[in-house]
């Protein structure tokens, strides 16, 4: 979603807050207990907290599950703080439309203005001849301020007649003690006319980043549509055990409207799971891996406009990054670059049978953390200035780290802690990393 280190800490919060808070629905899928019953869930709270950007910051939060339709949320949410931060922000998710069973649409919308922005983009005076988010660029190579981020995207989602989506576009899974009972929607088999979902989507964008430093001004604008088709065949997108998901994307920014130059970056992701079963002191381990890649063939391709070249090249926060809350988490959110990347990663995530949040009352009144789950992981990846094999492979970055997830109230939290040559970082997220 949001890349930028200073906004995407607050967003984290208080979607992580609400989603926790309430019964979620989301991947056109309905959780309900073993009774069957579904229930609608709202949330009106106030928050409070403190950070850089924002210094004592206050936010009201409202939100609502299942409604307008049982698969759907809506979120929207307003903070302010001292150093001068503001922000508003409004989500919907699996919103189906009336003239269609098969369609659904996804909305996210952000205005805000921020202190500290940070992003690895050229323009540090102390870097004059290193490209800034290159593989070997150093890690104070970036430019940072005050400024606006503006986000808007919609994407549609159709669900092909085929596999689990065949008969059926909503899914109701059935849960004992956070683990799957009933309502499997993949994992049974390769074939995609039998099993998992397959989806075409198309998600029109527009994202605005200005940032004022003390010796630049850094405004960006990029605008289009991302093209994709995304075959799920987890048995359980939450916390998948067996199956795989398999999406294919090109993304195009024509130049129009605003846009400060068009572009086009193509990638792929696919992640595999491997069930070993319960033992004596696990409910579950799972083996999960995930390779992802990207190019961007428009990077050498430029115009002349007032004199000046203009490179047809995503701003750092889009295209082929690594670093943050899905890949590289033992670096800086879009720390690394370039017009290629690739990107290996595997978990060993296990769930114990002991559960010592269930015995913390309140806790479990608002949360109803089902189960938490232990998770080793081991990243690799490097960008580069063409898609090569050999140059791909050679140097790359890496981090290990260890996770702690706890799934509350339908929906896995994380907060993984990874360590590179970068030093040590804290990772927290919604859901598990791959295939966001």
């Amino acid at each position: 979603m949001i890349r930028v280190k200073a906004n995407k800490k607050i967003i984290q919060f208080f979607v992580l807050f609400f989603l926790c808070s309430c019964q979620t629905v989301f991947a056109q899928s309905i959780f309900v207990g073993p009774d069957k019953k579904f229930e609608q869930k709202k949330l009106r709270i106030p928050y409070a907290f403190y950070n850089d950007s924002f210094g004592t910051a206050v936010g009201f939060a409202y939100g609502i599950t299942g409604y307008p339709q049982k698969q759907s949320m809506l979120l929207g949410t307003a903070i302010a703080g001292t150093e001068g931060s503001a922000m508003g922000f409004l989500m919907g998710r699996d919103l189906r439309l009336p003239f269609s069973d098969r369609l659904f649409v996804d909305l996210v919308a952000q205005i805000g203005r921020f202190k500290e922005i940070k992003s690895f983009s050229d323009g540090n005076p102390n870097f004059p001849d290193e490209p800034a988010g290159s593989n070997d660029s150093d890690k104070d190579n970036y430019i940072e301020g005050d400024g606006w981020d503006n986000y808007f995207q919609f994407r549609f989602q159709y669900v092909l007649p085929m596999g689990h989506g065949k008969d059926q576009t909503v899914n109701t899974y059935v849960m004992d003690r956070g683990f799957v009972k009933s309502g499997e929607a993949g994992g049974i088999s390769w074939n995609p006319l039998i099993s998992g979902k397959t989806y075409v989507e198309v998600k029109p964008f527009y994202r605005q980043q200005e940032i004022d430093g003390i010796f630049f001004n850094n405004d960006l604008n990029t605008n289009g549509i991302e093209f994709s088709v995304f075959r799920d065949n987890r048995d359980f997108f939450v916390n998948p055990s067996r199956g795989s998901a398999l999406r294919l994307k090109v993304t195009r920014d024509w130049g129009w409207f605003d846009s400060s130059a068009p572009w086009t970056a193509v990638s792929g992701e696919l992640d595999k799971y491997f069930s070993l079963g319960p033992s004596h002191r696990f409910r579950e381990r799972v083996i999960a891996l995930d390779f992802w890649t990207a190019d961007t063939p428009t990077w050498n391709s430029s115009h002349t406009e007032n004199g000046i070249r203009v490179y047809h090249r995503p701003p750092a926060f889009a295209g082929a990054t690594l670093g943050g809350i899905f890949q590289m988490r033992g670096y800086a959110s879009s720390r690394f670059n370039d017009k290629a990347a690739i990107y290996y990663a595997a978990e060993y995530r296990m769930t114990p049978k002991w559960n010592p949040l269930s015995e913390i009352s309140w806790l479990q009144r608002y949360l109803e953390i089902a189960w938490w789950q232990w998770v080793p992981f081991v990243e690799v990846g490097r960008v580069a200035p063409s898609w090569n094999v050999d140059e791909l492979h050679s140097d790359m970055k890496w981090d290990l780290g260890f996770g702690v997830r706890v799934m509350a109230k339908g929906l896995v939290v994380r907060i993984d802690t990874a360590a590179s040559e970068e030093g040590l970082r804290v990772q927290m997220m919604v859901s598990q990393p791959f295939q966001f």
